[in-house]
Order: C-alpha cells, then structure tokens, then sequence
C-alpha cells in the first residue's frame, strides 16, 4: 500500500487531499507576504510579487482544478464545485499579483522629486496600484458571496470544510479591504493560518480514510446538520419540491459550477460600469478565469450527455469573455467619443441576443427559475445593443448585471443543495409548459410535431452541434464591421472573431473528438484555422504594414483554405443540406479572403456573404438545439444530397444502413432484440460498467468459438464469463472457501473479474454446451459487472461468455461507435449505451489459491492494484 501506484490511488479515489492541500498551500503563502508586508511597511517589490502570483496560479490555481476534475468524476457535487471555483479565486488573485510585480512602487518613488512634471511624466505609474486594487476588490467581494455559499452547503456535508470554507470567506473579506488599509493584512493573515490548520486536517483525515477505507479521524462522514432540513417546511407540490432527482454515476452535476460563475462575471462587469474601476485591465483577466471555469462546465455537462447546459454555459462563458475584452480595448483607447463612435458600428451583440431568444425557446419546458434565469439573460443581451449611447449603456448594462449576479446566487445555492440532496429541496418552481406543449408551440407545423421520429441512438452524443453553428455566426456576423479595413475598428473586431471564431471552436473540436460522428473534429478545426487567419490578417497585416503584394503567403494560405473547404463541402453534402449551404457559403467567403490578398476584394460582397453565412448558422443552431434536445427531428435540417450507403440494384430499400443491427439500451424493446440474436447463437457487442464488450451465449459453443475469428484473439487467451449477480451463484452451490466467498462479496458486483476453479457446478449454473469453450481445463474467470443494462441482459440470456469488444492488441471500444466502426461488419448487432463508465477493461485476480497463497494480480484495470490489496487484507482480518 506505500507504493507509488497506491498512493496515487488515494488521490484518484479522495481528490479532497489534493483539493485542501491546494488551499493550505495558497493560503499560508499569501499569509506570510502579509505579514511581511506589515512587519517592514514596505509593500512587496516586484520579483516578490510575480513569483507570489506564479505559485498561486499553480498550486492554488491548476493544482485544484485537477482536484476539481477528479472530484466531478467521483460525483461529488460539492468538492467538484468548490475546488473548480476555488481554483478559479487563487488564480485570478495570483495573476493580479504578477500584474501587481510590473508596477513595484520603487518604480514610482521618483514622483515627489520633480512634482512639477509629475502629473505628466509619472501620472500613468502612480495610478496603476489604485486601479489594480480596484479591480481586485471588485472580484475579490464577489467571491465572498460564493465561498459563504459553499461553506454553508459544505455543513451539511461534514463539519471540516464549513471551516475551511468559512475562513476563506472571512479571509477574502479582509484582503480586500487589505488593498487600502494594511492592519487588516493581520487579521487576514490569522484567519488564513486557520485555513492552514484545518485544512492540514482535513486532508489527513481524508488521506488516513482513502488508504484504509474508513474514517479514522473525526470530521468526515457525519455533517453539521442534515441537508433535508432545508426543505421540512415547504409545502409546495412534489412536482417541484422533494421529487427524487436521478442519479447519473458517471459525474457530477455541473449545473451549480455553471451558475456560480455567473454570479463573479457580471459582478465585475457591474463594479466597472459604476466607475468604481476606471479600466478594465485586471477585470478582464477575472473575468477570462472564470470563463474558463465555466467552460468546465459546459464540457462535465457534455460528459453526462446533457446538450442544454452544454450549450447554455458554453454561450455564457463565450458571452463574458468575448465582453470582457471588448471593455479591455475599449479602456484601453480611452476617448469617450472614439468610444462612442466604435460601439455603434458593431453587429456581433445582435448574434448574442438571438442567441438568448433561442435559450429562452428552449427551456419553456424546465423550471421557472431555469426560465426566469434565461430571461435576465436575454436581457442582458438588450443592454448591450451597440446603438445605445455611452453613459445610458453603462448604467443599464450595470444595472441588469447587478440583478442578474443577484438571481444567479440563488439559482447556485438551489442548484448546489438539489444536487447534494439529490431531492428538489430549495424551490425552483414547477415546469413552466410539458414538453409536449412547448414543442407544439415552438413548432407551429402540426405535421412536423406528430411525425418527428426518434433521434437514432449513436446521434444522442452529438452536443457540441449547436455551439459550432453559434462560434461561426457570431464570428461572421461580428467580421462585418471588419470590413471597412478601419485600424481601430479592427482592435475591437479581434476578440469578437477570435475568440469564438477560433478559440472557442478548438474546445467544439475538442468535443467533438470525443464523441461526435456526424462531422467529427475536422470541419471546426479548420474553420479556427479561417477565423485565426482572417483576424491575422486584418488586424496584424494593418498594425504590421505587411504588404500584400510582397508577400504570397497569405494568398498560397486561402488556395490551400479554398482546397480543403472543398473536401468539406462534399462530407457536408453526404450530412445535411444545412450544414452544405453553410460549407458552401464558407467558400465563398475564402474566396472573398482571396480576393483581399490580391488587393481586388469588393467589400458589400464579403458584407453580404458573412451576412448570409451568420443567418444560416442562427438556423443550424435552433435546429440542432432543438433536435437533441427533445430527441426528435423537429426542425427539419434536411436529408443528405447523397448517401454513403445509397442502397444499390441488388440491396433492398429498407436495408440498415449500418454494417448491423443497433439498439437502444433505454428501450425494453432494444435489450430483447439483443437477446434474441444471442439466443440464436450469433454475437453482439454490449456495455458493462467499465468498457464495452463482445457476449456470446454460453448455451452455443460456435458462437463462443466465433468471437475468436471476429476479435482475431489467440486461442491460448481464455474467455470469461458474465453473471447479473452473486446470487446465481449461491444458488448452484459451487465449493467455495468462506475466504474466497467474503471476498467476492465485497468485490462484486464491479470492476474486478475473478478466477476459480472449473467445476460441474458451472452446467448448474447454465453454462451448458460452451463448458469447454469458456475457461482454461482447471479454472474460470467470472464477471459481476454493476451496470444495470448487463444485469438485465443476463437475467434474460442467461450467463454469458464475454470479452473486450476490440481488435486483439488494439485499444478497449468507450463508445457504442467504436464497436460499430471496428467490429459492426462481423457481428451482429450492438445495444448502443454512449460512453462506457470507464477508459480501461476490469482488473483481473487469481483466486484459485486464495486460502494457500492468498491472491495474485494478473492485470491491473478500473480498480487499482493497491484497492484490492486493502480489501482482501480487510476481508482476512474479519474472518481472522
């Protein structure tokens, strides 16, 4: 258990450690240059200051957030949330600390020998400390806000970390009012030395509890108080309040991650346009942080397969990012008639504001709040009209962020303590319409409503659909007002196109690697590299004086762009007519690009072409939202020009396109289909809880026989077999050891598949014809896995003999894809589950010698090595 392997384990299994760590660490660091700072009266100088930013934005900053990734995959709610958001805090606090290096007050000593120049020569370095402390105060009050929220939900979860949390809240208190006044640097400092001490306790109790599998310190596994308390008083109706939520066991519900980070963003946008902070530098990079938090958010949402909150946080986080930068130009040019003049002639904020339309369609069928929040959302958007003068948009956009950082606090403590509860405990209101009223509102065509079929299964995991449609509408849209070749229009344009244009387009690229089918990582990724270029060579080829008809490279880059857009027109033509009059339109617009470098561009024809591009997205987004979200074809996105599988003279018309039958796994109807095909002896491919895996009936030999032949797998390599519970076993009476029993019931059913010794019990058990085929001649490796699909499977089948569902020697099959696209053409069928539960196949454990030689690791898989060793070490114990 001291290996280097088992004590990683302990990470993986508590990420807490890591998490709490992370904020001692951060903490005490920020203490001692308080201290140091009040002890000497001398403020930090400048080397101190990065190198003080550094360790936070790494330690406090990224090694949380790997905290907070772990803590998600664990599903745990609150850890996920508050070690992401926390990661968020001590990275923001430490870039403004490295801002802080860059203007050490040694700089600024000079200015009181020649006060007569001083407003001129040093005016720029003797403000910058009060504006970065501006900044920083606005994100750090909007902190306090989340951390109260966080250490108040923590007490009903354990009663170490309200400590922890409850002191960074105080702490970020003081620090803030510490930027102007330094005697509270002190009392800072003392509450971050309770956040050393209880944090310091905290993990060991956590790293004592991951490495022997129980708690033996206080602190952990008992709470506070109980969190159903909340909800004792509320009498509303069990359609809203108390309703059991369902569990997804893969991750953690990112819902109040997501919210939370629309509580800082719209706090610092609301302390600027107040005038409380005179530029925008430092807002921009709180604000950037947190979008990329939020981010997170979006990206665990496609995790658990959710397209709503994958797109409603990724256009958020896209929202105050492309904003944030907007404002760090903007006060960065400084004239108020400039200014003026350059916000009216933007058209990106009108591709926000449809865009919010369209979130508000969509979630007509969820909570009132989820409604309302929506709504404060689109609102939002109206506030930043470009058309809108200086002074009234400041205070109306202030105004509408002071109340919507507001609503979102609620919505994220709702959101938090739903989640740990899992019960509607704090009221969100009931459904505002069913989703079938809200379909037959939002699609007006009866005839659409009544015949919208079922999304096939392998399309539930294309998502990112929608956000690709949104980053390349509002990068066209927003290219418009580039087009004039105005240097100081360009500065604006650059986050506008950039950011979602190319940015925002790798993490869909991302995504889309992940799970997407329809067009894969490709067409978003080289629609970055357009955007990317085009902002290039705008906005660099203007500032740089490149000289287009010197340089060719610009002009060999759109041939090559016209190229490949052309490959991707014909992949679109064999998808949809949307997604081809998008490619299409694309080409256009690179030819336009090619035009520019050959200094021969009419402009109104590039205007005209992103305009058309832009509308067409807005129509791709809607569709595909919509689509996915009520798993119907709703919004007609047209049939493919051509198809890959185009049945031929001597194929029947009602072939399956694909290489064999799929079904799917939340259907009755899919698991008997499935079932009857191993019935009749014949192979498919099926999800367990770690990957997917080939099933034979154990009642056919041949067809044990033939995953040999599909898989290509060596005859000396045995195949296991499956049951649905421990239970069936019991049952047939097998001569089992107490040891060897014990430990099965601890291990199963899971991960770990177990090896014993062959017996006639195994015919009892319904092995049957196949008795020689599964196994070696003495022993037989034995699968329980915990995946409720399996287990009905069985229950229905019988036990079944089963192995990884990959080529041999290749990697294990995660998606129902992957065996389609590998195997589909030698099987028979594949019940579609999405994404397996794990990355790795189970861990394989000798127990034929249990009682003599105790247990022998033949492959270390889902479940560590040292995980096991604990458990059959505790299971020894208890029978000792």
């Amino acid at each position: 258990m001291s290996s280097p392997e088992g004590f990683a384990a302990v990470f993986y299994s508590e990420p807490g450690v890591l998490g709490l760590l992370a904020n001692v660490i951060s903490a005490f660091l920020v203490a001692l240059q308080n201290f140091a700072q009040v002890n000497t009266d001398v403020m930090a100088n400048g080397i101190e200051n990065i190198l003080a930013g550094v360790h936070l934005v790494l330690i406090g900053g990224v090694t949380q957030f790997l905290a907070g990734l772990m803590a998600f995959r664990k599903y745990d709610h609150l850890g996920g949330t508050a070690f992401v958001s926390f990661s968020a805090l001590w990275s923001s606090f430490g870039a403004t600390r490295i801002i802080l290096g860059a203007y050490s007050p040694q700089n600024v000593t000079v200015v009181t020998l020649h006060p007569n120049k001083s407003s001129v020569a040093t005016n720029n370095l003797t403000e910058a400390l009060p504006q970065i402390s501006e900044s920083a105060v606005a994100g750090l009050v909007a902190y306090i806000s989340v951390a109260f929220i966080l250490s108040f939900c923590s007490a009903t979860t354990n009663y170490i970390m309200p400590f922890v949390f409850g002191a960074i809240t105080v702490t970020l208190i003081f620090e803030a009012v510490g930027l102007f006044s330094q005697w509270a640097l002190i009392v800072s400092g003392i509450f971050e030395l309770v956040i050393v001490a209880f944090g310091l306790y905290g993990a060991t109790a956590l790293l004592l509890k991951g490495v022997t599998q129980r708690y033996i310190l206080p602190g952990f596994g008992n709470a506070l108080f109980n969190v159903l308390l909340l909800g004792t008083n509320n009498k509303s109706s069990s359609k809203s309040i108390g309703e059991e939520k369902k569990k997804n066991t893969k991750y953690a519900e990112p819902m109040a991650l997501g919210n939370l980070c629309s509580v800082i963003s719209p706090f610092i946008f609301a302390f600027y346009c107040f005038g409380y902070m005179k530029t925008f530098y430092v807002g921009a990079v709180w604000v950037s942080i947190n979008s990329i938090a939020q981010i997170y958010a979006s990206y665990c949402s496609y995790l658990r397969n959710d397209v709503y909150f994958t797109t409603k946080f990724g256009v958020h986080s896209m929202y105050w990012l492309v904003k944030s930068w907007e404002e760090f130009i903007l006060s960065a040019l400084g004239n108020v008639d400039i200014l003026n003049f350059s916000r009216a002639r933007m058209t990106g904020d009108w591709f926000f504001l449809v865009t919010a339309l369209i979130l508000c369609l969509m979630s007509l069928n969820r909570s009132k709040l989820e409604n309302i929040d929506n709504g404060f959302f689109f609102l939002l958007t109206i506030s930043t009209i470009p058309q809108i003068a200086n002074v009234p948009y400041y205070r109306f956009f202030g105004a509408v962020c002071s109340m919507y950082t507001a609503l979102s606090l609620y919505v994220t403590f709702a959101s938090l303590v739903n989640s740990i509860a899992e019960k509607a405990l704090i009221p969100t209101g009931t459904q505002l319409l069913s989703s079938k009223t809200t379909q037959a509102i939002l699609f007006a065509m009866k005839k659409w409503f009544t015949k919208a079929e079922e999304l096939p299964p392998s399309t539930t995991v294309q998502l990112p659909d929608a956000l690709f449609y949104i980053c390349n509408g509002l990068a066209a849209l927003s290219a418009i007002q580039g087009a004039n070749l105005d240097l100081l229009q360009l500065h604006l344009t650059v986050p506008w196109v950039l950011i979602p244009g190319a940015l925002f387009q790798i993490y869909v690229s991302r995504i889309q690697v992940r799970g997407g089918r329809r067009f894969g990582s490709v067409l978003p990724f080289c629609y970055a590299a357009v955007w990317a270029t085009w902002t290039w060579l705008r906005f660099a080829g203007q500032l740089l004086n490149i000289n287009l008809h010197t340089n060719g490279a610009f002009t060999a880059g759109a041939i090559a762009f016209l190229i490949v857009n052309m490959f991707l027109v014909v992949l679109a033509a064999y998808i949809n007519i949307v997604l081809l009059v998008t490619t299409v339109i694309m080409e256009v617009i690179i030819i336009c690009f090619l035009l520019f470098t050959l200094q021969k561009l009419p402009l109104p024809l590039e205007g005209v072409m992103l305009a058309l591009f832009g509308l067409a997205c807005v129509y791709g987004a809607a569709a595909s939202f919509a689509n996915h979200l009520f798993g119907k074809q709703l919004i007609p996105l047209g049939g493919p020009l051509f198809k890959a599988n185009a049945p031929g003279k001597n194929r029947k018309k009602d072939e399956n396109p694909l290489p064999c039958l799929t079904t799917s796994s939340r259907l009755t109807s899919g698991l008997r289909t499935i079932a009857k095909i191993l019935d009749s002896g014949r192979v498919c491919g099926i999800p367990t809880d770690t990957v997917y895996a080939l099933a034979a009936s154990c009642q056919h030999p041949e067809a044990v026989e033939s995953i040999y032949n599909i898989k290509e797998r060596p005859a000396e390599k045995p195949i296991c077999i499956c049951i649905s519970s421990l239970d069936q076993l019991t049952a047939v009476h097998p001569p089992f050891s107490p040891l060897l029993w014990e430990f099965m019931n601890q291990v199963y059913p899971g991960g770990i598949s177990c090896i014993v010794k062959k017996g006639e019990w195994l015919k009892k058990l319904g092995v049957g014809a196949a008795y020689d085929r599964v196994g070696t001649k003495d022993s037989i490796m034995i699968r329980v896995p915990d995946h409720t699909v399996t287990a009905h499977l069985v229950n229905m089948t019988g036990p079944l003999a089963i192995t990884s569902a990959n080529p041999s020697g290749e990697s294990d099959s995660i998606h129902h894809d992957m065996v389609i696209t590998r195997l589909g053409h030698k099987i028979d069928g594949v019940l579609c589950d999405g994404t397996s539960n794990e990355l790795v196949a189970s861990t394989v454990i000798n127990c034929t010698k249990i009682d003599q030689e105790g247990i022998t690791i033949l492959r270390e898989g889902c479940v560590p090595a040292a995980r096991v060793l604990q458990i059959f070490e505790q299971v020894k114990n208890k029978l000792d």
